[in-house]
């Protein structure tokens, strides 16, 4: 297992070097606005890539910003691909949406909703989630994500076999800094600054096609036709769920590396 920390203190050359010297690889820094005081920078990046570590790229507006759902994905997901543009984060990699609280298996389905109209923003990147072993488990059990990083820290002793990350100890100085320490299975979807991922499709362009026209574009027309004459709390989910059929016609797409629609 590869070993690594996550900090919401900005690195120096010098911190870089030190975390390296003791054997560390990767870090898992914030991707937020100027001016933030947790915020990796395009400078910090740099530094960290040159002494030779990975970055893991974590988004969070606030602890538990995810129970508000899809509305609330989307505007985020928006803001990660512009700050993960301006830090030179390439794509094919990862960003990790966090859960970052003691979320009950009553927020899961807002959970989803977040994770999955933020990654339907995040155009050339992988949506990953953050967060204790229950909303890994049911992230993954519902086959929101593949990218799994878990925290102890509300997990009551469990952990979740298909984790990418696992962070096992919270609250310690190192360095003079405060981080909390992770392991990571090496296919995390961490990057350097400047590296080049190159994107296998992993599913044949014509079951992608068949499944889409097939299944999904009908569930659409139905939904569509089922709206005449409904009401509106009707039409406004119906319209939902047209919003989340296309969301999984361009995961489809994605997945056999078609162009999106």
């Amino acid at each position: 297992m590869a070993k690594g920390f996550d900090c919401a203190t900005p690195l120096t050359a010098s911190l870089v070097k030190q975390f390296a010297s003791q054997g560390f690889t990767f870090v898992g820094r914030y991707l937020a606005e100027a001016g933030s005081w947790k915020r990796l920078s395009p400078a910090e990046a740099k530094l960290i890539s040159d002494a030779g570590l990975y970055i893991v790229s974590f988004f969070e507006r606030y602890a538990n910003r995810v129970r508000e759902g899809a509305a609330a994905g989307t505007a985020d997901g928006k803001l990660a691909l512009r700050y993960a543009q301006e830090v030179g984060q390439p794509v094919g990699s990862t960003i990790y949406a966090a859960v970052d609280y003691d979320a009950p298996a009553g927020d899961f389905n807002a959970i989803e909703a977040y994770i999955r109209a933020f990654d339907a923003q995040i155009t050339g990147y992988e949506a990953g989630v953050y967060g204790s072993y229950y909303v890994v488990k049911a992230m993954h059990e519902r086959g929101v994500t593949a990218k799994l990083m878990q925290t102890y820290a509300w997990s009551r002793g469990l952990k979740y076999d298909a984790i990418s990350i696992y962070q096992y100890k919270n609250d310690v100085i190192v360095n003079g800094i405060g981080i909390d320490y992770n392991e990571s299975n090496g296919n995390a979807g961490g990057w350097k600054v400047g590296m080049a991922i190159i994107q296998q499709p992993c599913l044949d362009p014509g079951v992608a096609q068949t499944v889409i026209n097939t299944w999904i574009k009908k569930s659409w027309a139905d939904a569509e036709a089922a709206k005449k004459g409904a009401d509106s709390a009707t039409v406004q989910a119906l319209t939902d769920q047209q919003k989340y059929y296309n969301q999984l016609a361009n995961a489809l797409r994605d997945a056999a590396g078609l162009p999106r629609e």
